[in-house]
């Protein structure tokens, strides 16, 4: 029975070619799309997924309160250490502390490297689970050890076994190779740990660090931790969430607020409002599988319609099978063959278009997705999304064409009615809604993106280069340096500063200043700059002046923002003074000098924070700012820079960043959604139009006899054409009325999630409208003006 259905099916496939192509290619298309996203999805979703601990693993965030608002963030001080070791350890089976992750540099003999990690303390590789392949588990255990990951040792060592051998870090102290682990893969959150150093390695390097010993508000590291076995991340959450506040009542006064987050929501859920979890990347897994599920639909819609347009060339089909005893149920079970076979078809060639465009779809969205041919789990879900889908497209047709009477049929007195095609007009109008729904959606998010980037950024950002300070050989060099590169004339202003110029590294707080208001909590920007910096970033000074060198007393002197001017309630700030609150480490009283413009150095979708830029008198610059030549090539400058650089450090790697690279990256996360929305976006509308394409060639077909009569009759091709094009416009147009109100909803919503944001305009939507149109009218005038050019007597010869 089934293999008669398939048989038939197949043969139904053969004789109506054009409308297979059409049916099968939109389909394909449809799972193609379904199947890519299915496949970011799961990719998403199984983030960290390589760590088995996953589900017992968290990082230590607190919550604290200034003037009313809450910030949340996974900085912690030290202290905080020992308070949870003394009193909450039954809470915990690993608990380890962490520097956040940096680059170092790496030298073995003539190899030279630079490479990102952690200083962890000596439980962090059994926390995390790793897979040591060679050396001991427990390889931080020696303050000069140094587990490396197996990239990094093959790189350094090559066929050499590792174990046992000395690199230098940093040029400046030895450490010895105690274990080589696996590498972990991109897919996860310590993608990027090239190598671990033991915490007490950490300890000894930086006065400051041993000094935050009992400095609880020094928030300048992090702690990671496995949970015990007989509790749950609630629990320990409620149990620790006031520990900080009880511990030390300097800080209570912010309300600090401990909490874990746990391991699986560190990519997908760690956005904070007010101290409240409220999602993250997740959003963007939800709206992704719904254009996923929308585009499928759209794909099955052109089934259903071309299916139960062409119902009266089957109807004679229904009725002969049912006079010669068919039941309904057979019936039904024949059509669903059929849409079986053409979504069989159509997956076959799904999978053929994710394999050949599965690379630039990596490319586009930065990831390392692999076809997974030897999943059975695949496979299983492949099967029962080709049943899922053949149900969806091929139960209305099979439930309306079986619904046929056959002395109707055969007698020819069937009629279709006055609303036989309303089923089908509802389905364009779907079609077209969700179509419309994803242009306005697509143009609001580029022209958010757009808006932000053209953000005044405050400062020049084209031809500045920042080269990072990593090391001790740096020491005591800067102006050394900067009259070398000076002189080499590739460079026309150099800078130091402890931030890069795209990033906070640093926020303070307890200062007091002329006219403070009583009970002002302070959060402040801070950044050491040597007196050029302004000079190098072509940094406007909007009040005051600018460091110099000629002013000894610039040494205690600082530059404000604009917007740190306003935070501080000074309408004159110059000459004002600002003093720490810190009793056992003060520093004396900083001059304000000047007022920089604001510049952007966070995300350009928020508010530019108030920060203090102060004068760099201890060496602690970490990034050179270097304003290329305009007049050279930038190739030919960072050639000469490359040359002095090497004249001095021959064994440290020569590294440089853009700053416009780096500033352009701010804006990559919601480039790849924009571009990926337009590609969904661009395929919704093409499965559409090929079933408005085969729709038409359809009702042109129908109307054949119709149309000879007209043309017969004087009937020009514009008038055959307005015929034939009006109806499906006017479902076009209600689309349009339905999708407006709903994107507008949908968008408005998500542009508040930007303090900076684009206003939505009425000319947005009416473009889309136009747009709209202008495809359904290119796609409908190929038919109806190709209809419309026939010669009548062929249309009518057969009567």
């Amino acid at each position: 029975m089934y293999r008669n259905y398939l048989k038939v099916a197949w043969r139904n496939l053969l004789k109506n070619k054009g409308y297979s192509v059409i049916n099968i290619g939109g389909l394909a298309l449809g799972m193609a799309v379904a199947l890519i996203i299915g496949l970011w999805i799961n990719d998403e979703l199984s983030h960290n997924d390589y760590f088995s601990k996953k589900e017992r693993i968290a990082q230590v965030f607190q919550s604290q309160t200034l003037n009313g608002e809450t910030s949340t963030g996974p900085a912690i001080p030290r202290p905080l250490e020992m308070g949870l070791r003394e009193g909450y350890a039954d809470n915990f089976k690993h608990l380890v502390m962490s520097s956040w992750n940096n680059a170092v540099y790496l030298n073995y003999k003539e190899k030279s490297l630079s490479r990102r990690g952690n200083f962890m303390q000596e439980e962090a590789p059994e926390l995390l689970g790793l897979n040591i392949l060679k050396g001991e588990k427990n390889g931080l255990r020696k303050i000069n050890s140094i587990m490396l990951s197996e990239s990094v040792a093959h790189a350094l060592f090559g066929d050499e076994d590792p174990i046992g051998k000395v690199v230098k870090a940093n040029s400046q102290y030895d450490m010895e190779v105690t274990a080589v682990y696996e590498d972990i893969p991109v897919n996860n959150s310590f993608n990027d740990l090239e190598y671990i150093m033991p915490w007490e390695k950490y300890l000894s390097l930086f006065e400051w660090i041993k000094n935050a010993e009992d400095q609880w508000g020094n928030n300048s590291f992090q702690m990671f931790v496995q949970i015990a076995d007989n509790t749950s991340m609630e629990k320990v959450t409620e149990t620790i969430k006031d520990v900080k506040k009880d511990l030390n009542e300097e800080t209570a006064e912010f309300n600090p607020q401990l909490f874990l987050l746990p391991m699986k929501d560190w990519y997908l859920r760690n956005n904070f409002e007010n101290g409240k979890q409220s999602g993250g990347r997740i959003k963007y897994v939800w709206l992704f599988g719904i254009i996923g599920a929308f585009v499928l639909l759209l794909a099955c819609i052109n089934f259903m319609n071309l299916s139960t347009a062409r119902s009266e060339k089957r109807a004679k089909e229904v009725g002969i099978r049912k006079s010669i005893g068919s039941q309904r149920k057979q019936l039904i079970y024949q059509f669903l063959s059929e849409s079986f076979l053409v979504v069989l078809f159509a997956y076959g060639w799904a999978v053929l278009i994710v394999l050949l465009s599965l690379n630039a779809f990596n490319d586009l969205a930065r990831k390392e997705i692999e076809f997974p041919w030897d999943n059975p789990v695949f496979w299983g879900t492949s099967l029962l999304f080709v049943l899922f889908t053949s149900l969806l497209a091929g139960s209305y047709p099979a439930l309306y064409l079986s619904s046929f009477r056959p002395v109707d049929v055969l007698k020819g007195t069937m009629v279709t009615g006055k609303y036989a095609g309303l089923p089908r007009k509802i389905l364009v109008v779907l079609q077209f809604t969700v179509s419309v729904a994803f242009i306005i959606g697509t143009v609001i998010v580029m022209q958010q993106i757009n808006h932000a980037k053209n953000r005044p950024v405050g400062y020049d950002k084209e031809g500045l280069v920042q080269i990072p300070v990593m090391s001790r050989d740096f020491d005591g060099k800067y102006d050394l340096l900067r009259n070398e590169f000076l002189a080499s004339g590739a460079v026309v202003e150099m800078s130091g500063s402890s931030s890069p110029t795209t990033e906070i590294w640093s926020n303070r707080g307890g200062y007091n200043w002329e006219g403070k208001p009583e009970g002002f909590q302070e959060d402040l920007a801070w950044t050491e700059v040597t007196p050029e910096y302004a000079k190098s970033l072509n940094l406007k000074i909007v009040k005051g002046r600018d460091f110099s060198r000629e002013f000894a007393s610039d040494s205690n002197a600082v530059l404000i923002n604009e917007t740190a001017m306003k935070y501080m309630g000074l309408t004159d700030p110059i000459g004002k003074f600002i003093t720490d609150d810190d009793i056992e480490d003060p520093f004396p009283p900083l001059k304000i000098i000047g007022v920089v413009q604001d510049m952007i150095t966070q995300s350009p979708y928020e508010p530019v924070k108030q920060g203090i830029y102060a004068y760099d008198k201890h060496g602690n610059t970490s990034f050179y700012n270097l304003r290329l030549n305009p007049d050279q090539s930038a190739n030919e400058n960072i050639s000469t820079i490359e040359r002095v650089f090497k004249e001095h450090f021959p064994d440290i790697p020569f590294q440089y960043d853009f700053v416009d690279s780096e500033y352009g990256e701010k804006f990559a996360a919601e480039e790849r959604i924009g571009t990926l929305s337009a590609v969904f976006t661009a395929l919704a509308i093409l499965i559409s139009c090929l079933g408005l394409f085969g729709l038409t060639s359809f009702v042109a077909e129908q109307r054949q006899k119709e149309i000879g009569v007209r043309k017969v009759l004087g009937a020009s091709t514009f008038n055959v054409w307005n015929m034939l094009s009006k109806d499906f416009l006017k479902l076009v147009l209600i689309s349009c009325f339905i999708a407006i109100p709903i994107s507008y909803y949908v968008m408005n919503g998500w542009l508040q999630e930007y303090p900076y944001r684009v206003i939505l305009e009425w000319w947005i939507f009416l473009l889309a409208v136009v747009g709209a149109l202008a495809i359904t009218i290119l796609t409908v005038s190929f038919q109806a003006i190709k209809a419309a050019n026939k010669n009548p007597v062929k249309s009518l010869r057969t009567e």
